[in-house]
């Protein structure tokens, strides 16, 4: 089974032309090389794909005949991502939520609120 469809038809990516999309720009590796969509993908290989800033890793069990439900996904394949990779990505949120670029606009109204306490602090 080609590579795109493979990933399709674990739900990794919803259609696909985003499977096939990810190969073509270098986000997807099979046995720590970079694939074309049109790659043969068989049991045992180890598949290595960028997405959200994760990079996942996984190992193929079997080949499925076309699209699975999410609750066979886990016969076809093994995930083998390591812990840090999520661990850095709920920092990531973390930081996100909690840093505002300058000049973004307008302060909101708990920023005014933390400013105004501020201010009025040092008086």
């Amino acid at each position: 089974m080609r590579i795109d469809k493979f990933l399709w038809c674990v739900r990794y990516y919803k259609t696909r032309t985003l499977a096939t999309t990810a190969c073509k720009k270098g986000q997807v590796r099979v046995n720590q090389e970079i694939v074309k969509p049109s790659r043969e993908v068989y049991a045992q290989d180890i598949i290595e794909l960028r997405k959200n800033q994760i990079n996942y890793r996984l190992t193929v069990n079997d080949i499925p005949e076309s699209r699975v439900g999410a609750k066979l996904v886990d016969i076809y394949r093994t995930d083998t991502t390591p812990k840090e990779q999520f661990e850095a990505l709920e920092l990531l949120k973390y930081s996100k939520d909690y840093y505002r670029k300058k000049g973004i606009g307008r302060p909101t109204k708990k920023d005014r609120r933390n400013i105004d306490d501020f201010t009025n602090e040092n008086e």
